[in-house]
């Protein structure tokens, strides 16, 4: 088999996966849950007084019974800000965070105390750069009915910049191009996936799978819950947020570097080896076949595959068409973020951790 043939052989699986996707993949839609349940919204936050303004509001609309923040010690005023926001209403009670133990990583340790501080027979872990529209909170527990057990929540990526529309989709790339959703729905722990930006649990299956305590050193907290969920045989659901739970991760490509940096050391087992390979690889696939062109034709239908991938990736989340058009520079902006990933200590949040 040729390099050629290979690609073509590569990009006809993930179209494959995709196109699995674009029929099957749930999103969240506006929902009359049939049962009743109380449920508490839970949002870890440390040096959040920026996003409080623009996302508190919208979550206090929703009908929740309980609102639990804790402030993990913010050094820019976060639990004052929470209170001003929440002004008279007395759903939101801010928790004061205690020091991080040994072995813990700071949101992990969040989410234990919130837990543990929640009365709701539903726990929904949202973090406060996340946006809840009208009726979300109804889509989340109408869907996490069929059947109960963690429902998984991938917002839509909310962008500005020229590097957030080139690099933030894929996010969704990754997920839609690369895991059918009919294996979600069956018991092997290896096809699983979630989105720590909304986790939603019944509080037997957060129970079940031992919840944050059971992950506490991990980065990819949220996959290996949904792993750990599948083993204590409790369903696993994931969904994309539509038009009804958005976020906007990053404003700057610094921000970026840092924050994709930090995930993707963990994604690759924090193996230098495999993540040199994984960044040729995609810039084997995704830019490379435009300068191969003057070698070979045949190479462009590898680019257009690209192309057509992030194209039918942003018609099913709701992105810009046009967009798909920046795939050919992704693989060359992640390039920074490969080599932030391969450093053996890290700092996020003003934490530092080693790898």
């Amino acid at each position: 088999m040729t390099l050629l043939e290979a690609a073509l052989a590569v990009m006809g699986f993930r179209i494959a996966v995709l196109l699995v996707n674009l029929g099957s993949f749930p999103v969240l839609r506006p929902a009359s849950p049939s049962r009743k349940a109380r449920v508490s919204l839970l949002v870890p936050a440390r040096d959040e007084a920026h996003n409080l303004p623009r996302t508190l509001p919208k979550l206090l609309a929703q009908p929740a019974e309980e609102i639990l923040l804790l402030d993990d010690h913010s050094s820019d005023g976060t639990a004052e800000m929470a209170r001003r926001v929440a002004g008279a209403d007395g759903r939101l009670r801010v928790l004061v965070g205690q020091g991080l133990p040994q072995g813990w990583k700071g949101k992990n340790w969040a989410c234990y105390q919130l837990a543990q501080a929640a009365s709701g027979q539903v726990l929904i872990f949202t973090d406060a750069d996340v946006s809840w529209e009208p009726g979300a909170l109804e889509a989340v527990l109408d869907a996490l009915e069929r059947p109960p057990g963690l429902l998984s929540v991938y917002p839509r990526q909310q962008v500005g910049s020229l590097a957030e529309r080139v690099l933030v989709p894929l996010i969704d790339v990754v997920l839609l191009a690369s895991l059918p959703y009919p294996l979600v729905r069956t018991r092997f722990p290896s096809a699983a996936a979630a989105n720590g930006q909304v986790m939603a649990f019944t509080r037997s299956a957060y129970q079940a799978c031992g919840g944050h305590r059971a992950v506490r050193g991990e980065v990819l907290e949220d996959v290996r819950l949904a792993q750990r969920i599948k083993r204590a045989r409790q369903p696993l659901g994931i969904a994309l947020g539509g038009g009804l739970i958005g976020v906007r991760m990053y404003r700057s490509y610094a921000e970026i570097r840092e924050g994709f940096g930090k995930n993707l050391g963990a994604f690759h087992r924090e193996s230098s080896l495999l993540l040199i390979f994984s960044a040729l690889f995609h810039l084997f696939l995704y830019t490379a076949p435009w300068p191969l062109l003057w070698v070979d034709p045949g190479w462009l239908w590898v680019g257009l595959l690209g192309l057509l991938e992030r194209l039918l990736t942003n018609l099913k989340t709701g992105r810009e068409p046009w967009e798909a058009l920046l795939v050919p520079l992704a693989p060359l902006l992640s390039l920074p973020i490969y080599l932030r990933a391969m450093r053996k200590r890290y700092t996020w949040k003003g934490r530092e951790y080693a790898r």
